[in-house]
């Protein structure tokens, strides 16, 4: 089975993923800067963020890919793939937002966000259904 890509998606989809990176990125600015409760609510709004933008870049990417038979989405499944990127983002945040790391500290976080991104990509993928 063959397909092909749409263009002006997988720019979009570009697009959406450096917008989530940049606002990913202001906001560990914030939360460092940020004392008490609102350390809490910049890591929930960062991780919602963070998440939701690189959950879109997926989904984007993936509706970029055409197929020559009809494709649908289990929705519980692709809500699952949201979840786990949104909790990631926001453990990867709660990390980030410490006041001194160590480097297994960091590489454990990272490792621990790339693992995330992947579990997001094979459970949206698992919920493709191909008609």
């Amino acid at each position: 089975m063959i397909g092909s890509y749409t263009p002006s998606l997988v720019v979009v989809s570009v697009l959406v993923a450096i917008v989530a990176a940049y606002t990913a990125l202001d906001l560990v600015g914030r939360i460092i800067s940020a004392r008490g409760r609102a350390v809490y609510v910049w890591i929930a709004g960062g991780a919602f963020a963070m998440g939701v933008g690189s959950w879109s870049t997926h989904f984007i990417g993936m509706l970029a890919f055409v197929l020559p038979i009809d494709v649908g989405y289990d929705v519980p499944l692709a809500l699952l793939s949201l979840l786990i990127a949104i909790l990631s983002s926001g453990f990867a945040l709660w990390l980030a937002a410490r006041p001194l790391l160590s480097a297994a500290q960091i590489g454990l976080g990272g490792l621990l966000l790339g693992l995330g991104i992947s579990a997001t990509h094979y459970t949206g993928m698992a919920a493709m259904r191909m008609q």
